[in-house]
């Protein structure tokens, strides 16, 4: 049976769910609200708490464009820009979680913020489902032997396959619904099995539905091996996740309800989650053993995933290279441009055209060197 190792801890089936509480950018930029965070998820029996390194550049264009919060409109560059920290705060962090006795966990979102987590030996690594399929992100973690407990939202099975082979490291899938909230009829969370016999490896769920027991729990009865929820000490905080995290009560709900399943066999388990929620809303969580997008991930697929995008004036005969173009989110405000499948040959070409700063870089913009 397939498992990973994190922290010399196996993953697994046949071992204790490993829990993640999932921080994100909850501080708001304050290391003593990190470091809370990092408490409440002890004190609730999580076995680590995981944050984002945000650098604004590795996530969007400023032109990107905004998006609702908290009943109002919020520039998503500017967002972003507004959380970048310095590497020393994740590194105070990193110490702070290892001197309570709780695993620390973080998302880089490119390159940059890759190689800088590395550089701080992290037990583990955690790939947000945006950056699926960030190849040039997912090849810096060839050779360190750093687990990557890789989130699939937004993408098909087919996008699982490309990304694995730019993986050379111990990995694990989570199944995850790109929705925030998400709908939890939605989850067919049989797709944990399914990644578990098709790809072979560790599965398991990152939930962002807003209750704390429905999911997670019937997650467990799937065969899942590690479950992600969000964390925040108050909902009615200014975070990206934070109006439908879970508080550090709910949280201690959730880990108390999933150790409780760990003691139970499979068919106790099954019970469990019937005799909690109903035989019937269970049979629609559960749903198919395929993966699948939900119809709101398909209205965001192209734009949501990564693809290429001028960061600069590209002038006409200027060969593309990492100066000039990334790999970015488009969001809503911006047409997507290559896909990442597309990159290495696209680095192989000069501009055709003159590529304006923002501007998606197509096929027919670029010609051979």
């Amino acid at each position: 049976m397939p498992q990973i190792n994190i922290n010399g801890r196996p993953v697994g089936p046949g071992h204790p769910l490993f829990i993640i509480a999932e921080a994100g950018t909850s501080h708001g930029g304050s290391l003593k609200k990190a470091c809370e965070l990092a408490d409440a998820a002890r004190e609730a029996g999580a076995d680590c708490v995981k944050f984002q390194y945000v650098i604004a550049e590795e996530i969007v264009h400023p032109h990107a464009g905004s998006f609702p919060l908290l009943g109002r409109q919020i520039d998503i560059y500017k967002r972003f820009k507004e959380l970048e920290l310095p590497l020393s705060f994740y590194e105070e962090l990193k110490h702070y979680c290892d001197a309570i006795g709780i695993l620390f966990l973080c998302s880089p979102f490119g390159p940059v913020s890759a190689r800088n987590l590395l550089a701080l030996h992290p037990a583990a690594v955690k790939i947000a489902s945006p950056e699926l399929n960030h190849y040039p992100m997912l090849e810096c973690f060839a050779g360190s032997g750093v687990p990557l407990l890789i989130s699939t939202g937004v993408s098909t099975s087919a996008d699982i396959a490309a990304a694995l082979k730019a993986v050379d490291s111990p990995f694990a899938l989570l199944h995850c619904v790109t929705q925030y909230p998400a709908r939890p009829e939605e989850y067919n969370l049989n797709t944990i099995a399914y990644y578990a016999d098709r790809f072979g490896c560790v599965a398991g769920v990152s939930d962002h539905s807003e209750d704390p027991l429905l999911v997670p729990m019937t997650a467990a009865a799937c065969g899942a091996a590690l479950i992600e929820k969000h964390l925040t000490l108050s909902r009615s905080g200014d975070g990206l996740d934070d109006p439908f995290a879970l508080t550090p009560d709910r949280m201690k709900e959730m880990v108390t309800a999933l150790r409780r399943m760990d003691t139970l066999s499979e068919k106790e388990k099954q019970t469990a989650v019937c005799s909690e929620f109903g035989e019937k809303t269970v049979r629609i969580i559960r749903g198919r053993k395929k993966k699948k997008l939900t119809p709101g991930e398909r209205k965001i697929y192209r734009t949501t995933n990564r693809s290429l995008i001028a960061v600069c004036d590209i002038p006409v005969g200027e060969p593309l290279s990492s100066s000039n173009c990334a790999l970015l989110r488009s969001e809503h405000n911006m047409r997507p441009g290559l896909s990442p499948d597309e990159y290495t040959a696209a680095m192989k070409k000069k501009a055709a055209v003159f590529i304006p700063d923002g501007s998606a870089i197509l096929s027919n913009m670029l010609k051979r060197r």
